[in-house]
């Protein structure tokens, strides 16, 4: 029998699990995983003694998303769960659930990195939060910018005078949330909803008094599409955007 990991007692983060919960997302998660790619790498160089994992969710997909998921598959820490529960909380609880049980020998030593598989992240986007975790952080709320690419030049405009980018910021967004699995686990996880789990978790960390970083410095771009995937998630809202900017005359 072999001796039990010893814990380490300063909560220094030593293994970090993405999780990514994808519905119908051909289009986007190549690109997604491509970004992670980057983000693991640059971990691995910047932090030697953290490792890292990478779990995508695949929620009742009918489109190619599970082939280009295979594609990943022979990676290293790389692992693609099937499932058919149509919750974006729901699948991300499920992502995490066998992210722990794969890897987590001590809940205050691992960081949970949750984005969507509609979203790009920055390479140093696991780097910042392995900092912020070993600076005292249990969850790190990130911002997320519309892909300037695929939104209307005029919602992305309304967009950002509603959200400026700032330290301290008061937004949750699913795509861009870490945290502590100890304090994931202590606050009851994401709730096993269709939306606003990242809403329900983080208010529930705050009331239970763990320490909650909202932060700029680990921005990511997610898709400006107005065809939602989740009901009231991200797209819904960048619809109702577009709902309320002013139309162009021809004229002008």
């Amino acid at each position: 029998m072999t001796a039990p990991e010893a814990k380490d007692p300063s909560g220094a983060i030593r293994h970090v699990a993405v999780v990514v919960p994808a519905h119908n997302e051909e289009h986007h998660l190549g690109r997604t995983l491509t970004s992670l790619r980057r983000a693991v790498q640059n971990l691995e160089l910047r932090c030697p003694a953290v490792t890292a994992s990478i779990t995508v969710v695949l929620d009742s997909c009918t489109d190619g998303s599970a082939g280009i998921a295979a594609q990943s598959a022979a990676e290293r820490r790389f692992t693609a769960l099937s499932v058919r529960l149509r919750s974006a909380g729901a699948s991300r609880a499920a992502g995490v659930e066998a992210a722990l049980a794969a890897e987590c020998s001590d809940p205050q030593s691992m960081w949970l990195a949750n984005t969507d598989a509609d979203s790009s992240v920055p390479p140093g986007w696991l780097v910042r939060q392995v900092e912020l975790a070993n600076a005292g952080a249990d969850a790190v709320l990130g911002s997320v910018e519309p892909d300037p690419a695929d939104v209307n030049p005029d919602v992305l405009l309304r967009w950002l005078e509603l959200h400026p980018f700032q330290e301290n910021h008061p937004y949750i967004y699913g795509a861009n949330f870490g945290i502590r699995a100890s304090a994931y686990l202590g606050a009851g996880g994401f709730p096993r909803v269709r939306a606003h789990e990242d809403r329900i978790l983080a208010e529930r960390l705050r009331r239970r008094g763990f320490r909650v970083v909202a932060s700029d410095s680990l921005r990511v771009t997610t898709s400006g599409r107005t065809e939602a995937r989740a009901p009231q998630g991200f797209a819904a809202y960048l619809r109702q955007l577009a709902h309320k900017v002013p139309a162009v005359s021809e004229s002008a």
